[in-house]
């Protein structure tokens, strides 16, 4: 079946892959882009994707419905967002330490309630098959895209939208760029920013279920492999344009399919040194976007990394 399928299958998998792999960065990254456009940094989103995981998970089993799953993920995730964002209201509070401390304790809740449903089997999120007109399964697996990310694409394109030409996007962006001037708008960018961090959150829950319910599609304790963190420096490259999120996420999906990949199409030493890809581009992000000269080149100035 490899010999008619010739070398092109190795691209086709590599875009398949990069669509699997890359839904938790576009959703987390969104998230993450929407709460920075606010001032505000949360480096808590790593613990609230895998309780988001978890959450959802458990509820899809419960109810029999991966729908409800993805809610309750939502909401949970929401929840941590508002919790961050209330406590780095509170004066001299550090939103990078908090952040911290939210990722701990989410991942810590996700372990300790998450032990029950480790065994069981939920039921999957749907995906729509592009791959219809092929009669090669390869072929069809590989173009097999899940609903969620159809709805980050849509997402990345709305929240573009919306902070360039829309009122609620004006007001983001005056919030994290400055406070003062914010404050002399008749703005209250505490309360702005909690909400934005709130919605954040509620994306990185929803980046979580997704984890759980269709890729890898199931729960454990090691389900993220840091996608929360690596989502961060996704943002920084990204320029906080969601947009250029969309396409980040997928050139780290793909980064992150090398390994599969490979392993699928015969090659059997060295595949395994791939699945390091994802880290090893991160860090090559953080490096290239370390410069004192661009590093911080459209960053909202309340961000606690650029004072």
């Amino acid at each position: 079946m490899e010999t008619d399928l010739g070398y092109w299958i190795i691209p086709l998998a590599i875009l398949g892959g990069a669509i699997r792999v890359s839904t938790p960065f576009l959703f987390v990254s969104l998230g993450e882009a929407l709460t920075e456009r606010s001032g505000r940094i949360n480096l808590g989103l790593e613990g609230t994707l895998v309780f988001g995981a978890m959450s959802g998970y458990a509820l899809a089993y419960l109810t029999g419905s991966p729908w409800l799953g993805v809610l309750a993920a939502a909401i949970c995730g929401a929840l941590f967002g508002l919790v961050h964002g209330v406590i780095c209201s509170l004066p001299r509070v550090n939103d990078i330490a908090v952040g911290i401390a939210m990722m701990i304790l989410g991942m810590g809740l996700a372990f300790y309630f998450g032990k029950p449903f480790v065994q069981p089997v939920a039921p999957d999120l749907p995906a729509i098959s592009f791959g219809w007109w092929s009669d090669i399964p390869q072929v069809r697996a590989a173009l097999e895209v899940n609903v969620l990310f159809l709805i980050g694409a849509a997402l990345a394109v709305l929240l573009w939208w919306m902070l360039r030409t829309t009122r609620v996007g004006l007001t983001l962006r005056v919030v994290g760029d400055s406070t003062d001037a914010a404050r002399a708008m008749g703005l209250r960018p505490a309360l702005i920013r909690t909400c934005a961090t709130a919605v954040g959150g509620a994306f990185a829950g929803v980046g979580g279920a997704y984890l759980s319910l269709y890729y890898p599609g199931s729960w454990n304790e090691g389900i993220s492999s840091g996608q929360g963190l690596m989502a961060v420096a996704l943002v920084i490259f990204a320029r906080w344009n969601p947009l250029a999120c969309f396409g980040a996420a997928l050139l780290f999906g793909g980064a992150g399919a090398l390994g599969p990949v490979l392993q699928s199409v015969g090659v059997s030493e060295g595949y395994y040194l791939f699945f390091a890809a994802p880290y090893v581009l991160t860090l090559g992000v953080l490096i290239a976007t370390s410069s004192p000269t661009r590093a911080m080149t459209g960053a909202p100035g309340e961000l606690s990394i650029t004072k």
